[in-house]
């Protein structure tokens, strides 16, 4: 990645150059959650943390950037000399990747020293926010097509070359199984997926020219786009008989897809010609601003689909197009004392939660089922039985007992200054992490409308100091 230091906001410069001045010598803790989930689901599918790492770790700014900074006549000397000789000297845990995740729940943890940790802020949440976002809706949409395989295909709709690397490798964390940017395939390892456009078709004179030219230069990737003039009056019997030839020497036809009109219809009669013609194994591909609801309403209508291509309302996540994940502080560290810090605002739904912590999972005793997580302090150790409070803060009857449960730690420890602690395994790894955990959460949590509420509870200590400095605030 390119050093993207200066991707921050101006008042973290600011304030920066504030600590500077004043509490130099303080230490921040910082925490990333969410509070919203996007489309009305449940949980959110974290992603993006590769890149936080590879952003950290070249983390620097050069002459030019700090002239830049010197330009603006607003920071001392001091400051400028301290970015001109920037050092990464924090230490990051994180919620792995492929991780479902729920509101409230700190996904990255950041401490160091203040003056850094707050210039961070713009540069983490850009990256995770847009990557999750991304990851979370193809794992809706990889839901609804169940096992029919899903190829990403919105590079040309994306917000910026960037959005559409990125976007490109959040869906595979997802769960789609290729992408159509080639960019994206030769970063991150992900088989690249395309036939062709209208454009090849109307280069011909007809439509069953255009079919041989591509079968005589692809004679083994022989998927055709039939739906150019017409898709079961020449398109299909067009394909079919360039199939043949095909056969007759030796390769297999790949199959066509369907890019407009009524899919369903189109699809069913494809396949009848398709199998008629002695092509059953040939694949129906649909694309054309599908959706996860657009993709589960087809496959309930019966249409013979076998995989789809969904472009715009992946990439962008159009119907949800916002993670709101927010960056707050949690403690300061004076003298080597943890102070816990909390944000009170008019609206209780928007209190932090204080202090250095950690979200464990919580499993059926010797099973793989969760049922509940909890957020602890730090230095805590969870008791059997456990009281617990809903994190939620507008939840009704919020304290409970928890007995039975078997408690594992989901974030864990990612960098520890420029040093790398965790393993930042590939895109179909971390798929295939993320696909695991998703079969340890309630069926009923994963629904596409009206899920149920999977239950985030907070340790008693905790909730306890959250009141603590709600009302010291008060005072």
């Amino acid at each position: 990645m390119d050093n993207l230091s200066m991707l921050t906001d101006l008042y973290e410069f600011s304030m920066a150059n504030g600590y500077r001045q004043t509490i130099d010598d303080e230490q921040g803790v910082f925490d990333i959650f969410f509070r919203k989930v996007p489309d009305s689901g449940s949980f959110v599918i974290c992603a993006g943390l590769q890149q936080i790492v590879e952003s950290l770790k070249d983390f620097h700014f050069s002459k030019q950037d700090v002239d830049y900074l010197r330009s603006l006549k607003l920071f001392k000397e001091n400051f400028l000399d301290y970015l001109s000789d920037f050092h990464f000297d924090c230490q990051v845990s994180a919620i792995p990747e492929g991780t479902p995740v729920f509101s409230r729940e700190p996904l990255l943890t950041i401490q160091g020293p203040l003056l850094q940790t707050q210039l961070f802020e713009t540069l983490l949440l850009n990256i995770m926010n847009h990557q999750s976002l991304i990851a979370t809706k193809a794992r809706r949409i990889t839901f609804a097509a169940g096992d029919k395989p899903i190829m990403e295909f919105g590079a040309r709709r994306a917000q910026g070359p960037s959005s559409a690397t990125f976007g490109a490798r959040a869906a595979v964390i997802g769960g789609c199984a290729s992408t159509s940017n080639v960019l994206a395939a030769e970063k991150f390892g992900i088989p690249a997926a395309g036939t062709m456009a209208h454009a090849w078709i109307e280069a011909f004179p007809d439509e069953l020219t255009a079919f041989e030219k591509w079968a005589d230069v692809y004679p083994d990737n022989a998927s055709l786009l039939v739906d150019t003039y017409d898709v079961l009056k020449s398109g299909v019997p067009n394909a079919i008989t360039v199939f043949t030839e095909l056969k007759k020497n030796g390769h297999k036809p790949v199959g066509i897809r369907i890019d407009s009109g009524d899919i369903t219809q189109l699809a069913k009669g494809a396949r009848k010609m398709l199998d008629d013609a002695g092509f059953p194994d040939t694949k129906i591909t649909a694309s054309n601003a599908l959706d996860e609801h657009v993709i589960q309403s087809l496959l309930n209508e019966g249409a013979p689909l076998d995989n789809f291509g969904v472009g715009e309302k992946l990439i962008t996540s159009s119907t949800s197009p916002v993670l709101s994940g927010v960056y707050k502080l949690a403690a300061i560290v004076q003298n080597g004392k943890m102070i816990p810090k909390i944000k009170v605002s008019a609206s209780r739904e928007k209190l932090t939660l204080p202090g250095l912590k950690q979200v464990y999972r919580l499993y059926r005793p010797n099973t793989n089922q969760a049922f509940a997580d909890i957020i602890a302090l730090n230095d805590e150790v969870l008791d059997r039985p456990m009281d617990v409070v809903k994190a939620n803060p507008i939840a009704t009857e919020r304290q409970q007992s928890i007995e039975n449960y078997d408690a594992k730690p989901l974030q864990e420890k990612v960098m520890d200054g420029e040093k790398v602690q965790a393993e930042l395994p590939d895109v179909f790894t971390i798929q295939k992490r993320s696909k695991q955990m998703l079969k340890e959460i309630p069926s009923a949590t994963q629904r596409l409308v009206n899920p149920d509420e999977y239950p985030v509870y907070m340790t008693l200590k905790l909730a306890q100091l959250q009141e603590n400095l709600v009302a010291e605030e008060k005072k």
